[in-house]
């Protein structure tokens, strides 16, 4: 994948933050999900007063390629910071994400975790969920 690839699903990423529905733990988190024909889907992260029912960025833009019939993935940029603060570390999937992301991606779909686009880290699903559990257990 190219630099100026990466740092533009870092910039979606980034204004998908923008939208994020935070008002119990003022953490902004915005994702962007590059499919294999190219197509960006962004999300961000939508809190409820019933914790259980809150999404996470990455599964929101997840949730919505495959709403619109995509089901290859290439990968993924994740941004994360406190409301009124500016990136200061970089902001991981959390175990359901990276387990939807099993369900729908390969073992080499790249996970890139940003501060900014000049400052990042690119890991594959393989690194952030190894020995995963996934279909193919379920025959």
């Amino acid at each position: 994948m190219s630099e100026d690839k990466i740092k533009e699903l870092i910039g979606s990423a980034y204004e998908a933050s923008k939208n994020a529905y935070c008002k119990y733990s003022r953490y902004h988190v915005g994702a962007a999900l590059l499919c294999k024909d190219g197509r960006i889907f962004t999300g961000c992260n939508i809190e409820n007063s019933s914790y259980g029912a809150t999404n996470c960025a990455e599964r929101t833009a997840v949730f919505k390629a495959v709403s619109e019939g995509n089901r290859e993935f290439e990968a993924i940029a994740i941004i994360g910071y406190l409301e009124g603060k500016e990136p200061e570390s970089y902001a991981f999937p959390c175990g359901i994400c990276r387990q939807v992301m099993a369900e729908f991606c390969k073992p080499d779909f790249k996970i890139i975790v940003a501060k900014s686009v000049s400052d990042y880290k690119v890991y594959s699903l393989d690194e952030l969920l190894p020995e995963s559990f996934g279909a193919e257990n379920m025959i």
